[in-house]
C-alpha cells in the first residue's frame, strides 16, 4: 500500500556563518488511516518539520513524498494544487475568516478545488453534521466558542476528503476539557475518513490519543512507547 506520507532521508540546513542542521536525515512512513503524533521542545523543528511535510519549503536533502507522489518534481503551482486536493490543516489559532459565516468558511476548500455548488453545500452539512455543529452553518465566528471554532477547523480540513491531514498544537488555545474533546473529535473524523494524519505537538495528553508516537529531537524522530 502506498504510504500517505514518506519522508526519505530527509534533512534541512539553515545557512549561515555556522550553518545549522536543524532536521538530519528523518525516515518515516505513515499509512493511510494512520494517526502519528511528533512531539518536541521549542525550537527542535516541529513546524519546520510541517513546512516541509506540506511543501512549503524544500528539504536541503532526501525527498518528502505525499501518496506516492514526490514534492521535488512538482513546481509551485503543482505544489499548491496538492496542498489543496490531497493535504488539511488545522492550526492552533483557528485561522477561521472571520467575515464569512461557519458554513462558508468549510465551504472554502471545495471551492478551492472546482467542487460543483450542489455538491458543496452537500458535503459541508455533512461535516457540520460530524462536528456537531449541524445548526451552526449560518453562524459567524465571532458568535462560536474557542472549542466550537477548532470544531470548524476540523471539518474544514477534512470537507475535501484529503489523504493526509496536519495538525499543528490543534488544542493550544484551549482548556483542558474543550481539548480533550477535540482530540477525541480529531481522531474519530481521521478514522471515519480514512485519511492519515500527523499531529505536532509539545503536550505527551495530546500526543498519547494518536496511534503511535514520536519525539524529534537533535533533529532525528526516535519512536517513543
Amino acid at each position: 500500500m502506498t504510504p500517505a506520507l514518506h519522508l526519505d532521508a530527509v534533512a534541512k540546513t539553515f545557512p549561515g556563518p555556522e550553518p545549522r542542521r536543524l532536521l538530519d536525515g528523518l525516515d518515516l512512513r505513515v499509512a493511510p488511516g494512520e494517526y502519528v503524533a511528533v512531539t518536541g521542545e521549542s525550537g527542535s523543528g516541529k513546524s519546520t518539520l510541517l513546512n516541509l511535510i506540506a511543501g512549503l519549503e524544500p528539504p536541503s536533502l532526501g525527498r518528502v513524498i505525499i501518496a506516492g507522489t514526490d514534492l521535488a518534481t512538482l513546481d509551485d503551482d503543482a505544489r499548491t494544487r496538492l496542498r489543496r486536493a490531497r493535504i488539511g490543516f488545522v492550526f492552533q489559532a483557528f485561522h477561521i475568516l472571520p467575515h464569512l459565516s461557519v458554513a462558508q468558511n468549510v465551504a472554502l476548500p471545495l471551492q478551492l478545488n472546482g467542487v460543483a455548488a450542489p455538491q458543496v453545500r452537500g458535503r459541508v452539512a455533512q461535516m457540520l453534521d460530524g462536528v456537531g455543529l449541524g445548526e451552526r452553518g449560518r453562524s459567524m465566528p465571532r458568535e462560536l466558542s474557542g472549542g466550537e471554532l477548532q470544531r470548524v477547523a476540523i471539518a474544514r480540513a477534512l470537507v475535501h476528503r484529503p489523504q493526509l491531514v496536519l495538525a499543528d498544537e490543534p488544542t493550544g488555545n484551549l482548556d483542558p476539557e474543550r481539548a480533550a474533546g477535540i482530540l477525541e473529535l480529531l481522531r474519530s473524523s481521521l478514522r471515519e475518513s480514512g485519511a492519515a494524519g500527523v499531529l505536532v505537538t509539545h503536550s505527551p495528553v495530546a500526543a498519547a490519543t494518536a496511534d503511535r508516537r514520536l519525539a524529534l529531537r537533535q533533529g532525528r524522530l526516535h519512536p517513543l512507547p
